[in-house]
């Protein structure tokens, strides 16, 4: 249905201390697998030199920011697309700084795996700590530690060895269910497209063959169907003269044609009539899918409804408990009123209290400090105007998560998970 096969696509970040090498790794990535352009090359090379470099700097490929490029930094996130015969991806290239860590957040939201990067001569360090506790917040399900720069250390198996353990004692600490590990260098290549001569006591694949093969479709929920409305469709011409369609996009689940659902939050019950997907008529659908589909009895259905399966439908909650991000320079203000929008459904909300703040370098809570600010990881309760149709985000990261915007401003301030 949905397999590497099909090219299914596979979305991933990067995470790790400021000089990992993480820009690096996605310039090797994408230079090894021939998937730059010959002008973008040149106009890479061409900078290379003007910074005195003998050889091309890798980090160029996404670092597409004037400062990034000047201050040889990661500040934003940086997308890449790029495909092999066996899989498409995205790259999400997120800052290795401390005041970056909403911009990490941004980046990670969607990935299906997260590539840790450790310096083989530093080890596990605060940001390490830092960025997988994020990895495991996220619940992104698989983490590969690339242990980079080996080639500085002798491709020193110890080394690796002695990495692999410090990794083990923090992961145990938190919720992160496959974790991979490989010694790569990615300023010579070693390990990340081709495997590396230098250390043939490395028997594993390297890192874009592990990418490649790498099994992401049992992480979907695949059991709990969720189809927020976005839009009804009334195109009234003369081949669709009575068509009334529910656009959008599942959120969980698979919908079949026939199937008995429940529209929330009136609570009507109807059966699916058809799918479209594009100009062509399909008999099912599953998460990620955009669709339109029909019902067979006329329900007053507007954008944030959602159709959900009879027998399974998601909690209904004013009062939420959540973990979240808090992204503006401004601070929350106490009891202001946010608009929070969660799918295809937005409303009024305010943060009630704040439970407790997490140092993200230690796990240690800090309790009693009721000021948000920038980066500011917390578990926080919050009141909606109205229910919300959520289910919690350990189920399903898509009707789990939201977003809170200040009205006055429209700046996104804060991402949180449903707890």
């Amino acid at each position: 249905m949905n397999n590497i096969s099909n090219n299914q696509l596979l979305r991933f970040t990067t995470a790790g201390s400021v000089d990992d090498g993480k820009s690096t790794l996605i310039g090797r990535l994408l230079y090894d697998s021939k998937s730059i352009f010959k002008d973008q090359i040149e106009s890479v090379k061409r900078s290379s030199l003007r910074k005195g470099m003998e050889d091309i700097d890798l980090a160029l490929f996404t670092d597409g920011l004037k400062d990034e490029r000047e201050q040889g930094i990661t500040i934003d996130v940086a997308y890449r697309y790029f495909t092999t015969p066996k899989r498409k991806f995205i790259i999400a290239d997120t800052p290795g700084h401390t005041q970056y860590t909403r911009n990490m957040v941004t980046g990670a939201s969607t990935a299906n795996v997260a590539i840790v990067l450790i310096d083989a001569r530093k080890g596990v360090i605060e940001q390490t700590k830092r960025h997988s506790y994020i990895a495991s917040l996220l619940q992104i399900s698989h983490i590969i530690v690339c242990v980079n720069k080996m080639d500085l250390v002798d491709y020193d198996e110890t080394v690796f060895n002695d990495i692999v353990r410090q990794y083990e004692e923090i992961s145990a600490k938190m919720m992160i269910k496959d974790v991979r590990y490989i010694p790569i260098s990615a300023l010579k290549g070693d390990n990340v497209v081709k495997r590396s001569k230098n250390m043939d006591w490395y028997q594993n694949a390297p890192l874009l063959h592990t990418l490649e093969t790498m099994h992401i479709s049992s992480d979907n929920n695949m059991v709990d169907a969720r189809f927020p409305v976005q839009t009804v469709l009334r195109p009234q011409n003369d081949s669709h003269r009575d068509y009334r369609g529910y656009a959008g996009r599942v959120a969980g689940g698979i919908f079949r044609v026939g199937d008995e659902v429940k529209v929330l939050p009136s609570g009507f019950n109807s059966k699916i009539k058809s799918i479209n997907r594009y100009d062509e008529e399909i008999e099912f659908a599953f998460e990620g899918m955009s669709i339109a589909l029909t019902l067979e009895n006329d329900i007053d259905i507007s954008r944030g409804n959602m159709i959900v399966k009879k027998k399974n439908i998601p909690d209904t909650k004013q009062d939420i408990t959540a973990m979240i991000c808090w992204f503006d320079e401004e601070a929350a203000r106490p009891r202001a009123k946010y608009v929070l929008k969660h799918t295809s459904n937005e409303q009024k909300a305010i943060i009630k209290k704040v439970l407790y703040k997490v140092n993200v370098n230690t796990f240690k809570r800090i309790e009693d400090d009721q000021e948000l600010h920038m980066n500011d990881i917390c578990k926080v309760q919050i009141r909606t105007t109205s229910p919300l149709l959520a289910d919690d985000y350990n189920d399903n990261r898509n009707t789990g998560s939201f977003i809170l915007i200040d009205e006055a401003t429209n700046n996104t301030v804060a991402a949180g998970m449903i707890m």
